[in-house]
């Protein structure tokens, strides 16, 4: 199943398993992602999540780009929402969610971990929103998201270059809490979630939910602005040959158009 849900004690660990294609998010997978958050909304002896992915290169490459090459515009704009919809529910999520980024996190795959409430990396890790050189920009919440968290500039870099960040990097800038070995990846966000997990629940999720408040009134707004914008993307040429380029290996030749 490409979304695995494991019960570790009081903390639920989801795998985003497809290791093959890098844990690149499908529509199947978006579907997945919130059908185990269900579950695990729905398990009261469940008080933290952990979200890593399967094998040792990825977390999540991002979406699928062979799913977007040639969408439409308001083909875009559903899987926007879709995207939009994980994030948001996992940003907005009762319980505390921690990512596990175990190697790239690229595109949709940074997004989704900065829709959690907290990031640790291995050393492996390459963190970044490459979507400029596809044409494109970040649609599932990037534009919004990064900055809260790395402060305006850093994020206007790693937006508008499309360059990835190694994990040291990310640690210096605050995009992730902490650094582990590969191998203790996982166990030390599992042993964050068991922590606070150990907490007085309902204190926890106020205190979530007032720490997200803090980011202001017009931030549903500006999430919606961004999926529009993002969509309206697939209605240009540099989109159509960013992506082209993608999948023959050349690089882009951008007009403007």
């Amino acid at each position: 199943m490409p979304v695995d849900l494991e019960r570790r004690d009081a903390v639920a660990l989801i795998t985003l398993n497809r290791p093959k294609a890098l844990n690149a998010l499908t529509v199947e997978m978006l579907g997945q992602i919130l059908e185990r958050l269900g579950e695990v909304e729905a398990d009261p002896e469940l008080r933290a999540v952990v979200i890593t992915g399967a094998g040792e290169r990825s977390f999540c490459a991002g979406a699928d780009v062979s799913a977007m090459r040639e969408a439409s515009v308001g083909q875009a704009l559903e899987f926007a929402q879709l995207g939009h919809d994980v994030a948001n529910r996992i940003e907005s999520f009762p319980r505390p969610v921690i990512a596990a980024v175990n190697g790239f996190a690229l595109g949709g795959g940074c997004e989704l971990a900065l829709a959690c409430d907290m990031r640790l990396a291995s050393p492996n890790a390459r963190i970044g929103l490459p979507e400029v050189t596809l044409g494109v920009f970040p649609g599932w919440g990037g534009t919004q998201r990064l900055p809260r968290e790395v402060g305006e500039g850093v994020a206007k870099e790693m937006i508008l270059s499309g360059v990835a960040v190694r994990a040291d990097e990310a640690h210096r800038t605050g995009l992730v809490n902490a650094v582990h070995p590969q191998e203790e990846l996982v166990d030390a966000a599992l042993a964050l979630g068991a922590v606070i997990a150990s907490r007085a629940p309902l204190a926890v999720t106020a205190a979530k939910a007032m720490v997200n408040a803090a980011a202001g009134g017009e931030a549903a707004a500006l999430l919606e602005r961004e999926r529009d914008t993002f969509a309206e993307m697939f209605g240009t040429q540099d989109q159509r040959e960013g992506m082209a380029a993608f999948f023959e290996k050349r690089e882009a030749a951008f007009t403007g158009q």
